[in-house]
């Protein structure tokens, strides 16, 4: 009896070692044999990325595909001939895309990794060409870059081809950066099809510094128009300049940072040549000009040069040095639609003067009209928002 329960047990044993063995072998029979990979072992991974190697004229902003098969990608890299990493994220589609379009006429390698279900590192690169545009979208901003401006300053984007589509105008838009020192709510408008400004919803904070980057380089802005080149520019915004001139009192009373700093005795124009009034800004100066009034339609009205010119609007509309009109200064409007002013004042006032400063013109019957120069300010805040493709304020 003790013999008989022992064989029992053996053979119980028995049983389940040989079970466990079948688990672990193939249908086939015996174990792998020694040296051979266990047949436990996944089979290995392989990649595949698109655009294959070799491609050409492939569009800027075509995503990137990586895919894997019995296994897991680990790693995505992309870099253009030069070594310049470019950094791509994997989307909801399954593409590497990378933050701003890839560059037109560029070379780039894809080198991908992953890891196999076999436990091994596998790796795959593929080089593709971006297409050469068969048209250009060139650009260019304002205000210089290091600049140091007044608070009423926009910042322009001019571009060298009309871009009338909204989807193409929203590009646009989405891609330009804007980062402030002191963030504040501002917004892009379309001001004509070749141009689009920004500004903030009130003027910019003394002492604000701005860092705009247009990232246009690969942007597909409509059919062949490619943009092949980014911009960026950083300005500081200087004390703030507010000058108010009236045609009732002819007087111009300058403010920095709420302070009255001097009232300036002015004359404005004379009826039929009346000033415009409205909140213009400071666009640029010139120490000395010419004013001919051919210019404005009315060849051998006047051509006389001028000293310590402050152009307020495109149409010819200046803060200038007027001594021939001295007499009438502070106390009637004799001039073609400038504001005039002693050479002593207009010397002071143009050295005073930044870009972007604020004049404000009142008690004229002529009103400014929105793009006679940058006047972002003769707009509301929601009438700028209505130019804007995307609709909506940018926070810096």
């Amino acid at each position: 009896m003790r013999n008989g329960r022992t064989n029992k047990t053996l053979l119980t044993i028995c049983a389940a070692a040989l079970a466990v063995t079948a688990g672990c072998t193939s249908s086939g029979g015996g174990g792998a044999a020694p040296g051979e990979p266990s047949q436990t072992q996944g089979p290995v991974a392989k990649l595949s990325i698109t655009p294959a190697d070799g491609t050409k004229k492939v569009a800027p902003d075509t995503g990137i595909t990586v895919q894997v098969t019995d296994g897991q990608i680990t790693k995505v890299a992309v870099a253009d001939a030069r070594g310049r990493a470019v950094k791509v994220a994997v989307g909801a589609d399954g593409q590497w895309r990378p933050r701003w379009p890839l560059r037109p006429s560029t070379a780039y390698t894809v080198s991908a990794e992953a890891k196999g279900t076999d436990g091994k590192q596998v790796t795959g690169t593929a080089t593709f060409t971006t297409l050469k545009p068969k048209r250009v979208l060139e650009s260019g901003m304002s205000p210089l870059d290091g600049e140091k401006v007044g608070v009423g300053m926009p910042v322009q984007l001019l571009l060298s081809q009309p871009i009338t589509s909204r989807q193409a105008r929203a590009a646009i838009e989405r891609s330009l950066v804007v980062r402030m020192s002191q963030p504040v709510e501002g917004a892009w408008s379309w001001v004509s099809d070749r141009e689009v400004q920004f500004r903030p919803r009130e003027y910019w904070p003394v002492g604000q510094r701005v860092t705009v980057v247009a990232h246009l380089a690969g942007l597909r802005a409509g059919s062949g128009l490619w943009g092949t080149k980014d911009r960026s520019l950083s300005f500081t915004v200087g004390p703030e300049h507010i000058t108010k001139v009236s045609a009732e009192t002819h007087k111009a009373v300058v403010r920095e940072n709420g302070e009255v700093v001097r009232t300036i005795p002015v004359s404005l124009g004379k009826p039929g040549d009346d000033s415009y009034s409205g909140i213009m800004i400071a666009q640029e100066k010139a120490p000395d000009i010419v004013m001919d009034s051919a210019t404005i339609g009315e060849p051998g009205e006047y051509r006389i040069r001028t000293k310590w010119n402050v152009r307020m609007t495109y149409s010819g509309t200046f803060f200038h040095a007027a001594p021939w009109s001295t007499g009438a200064q502070g106390s009637s409007n004799v001039s073609h639609g400038c504001v005039n002013a002693s050479p002593e004042n207009a010397k002071w006032f143009y050295e005073f003067t930044q870009r972007g400063d604020i004049i404000e013109v009142t008690g004229t019957s002529r009103k400014l009209q929105f793009g006679n120069g940058p006047t972002p300010w003769a707009k509301s805040w929601e009438d700028w928002l209505a130019g804007s493709a995307l609709g909506k304020p940018v926070n810096g």
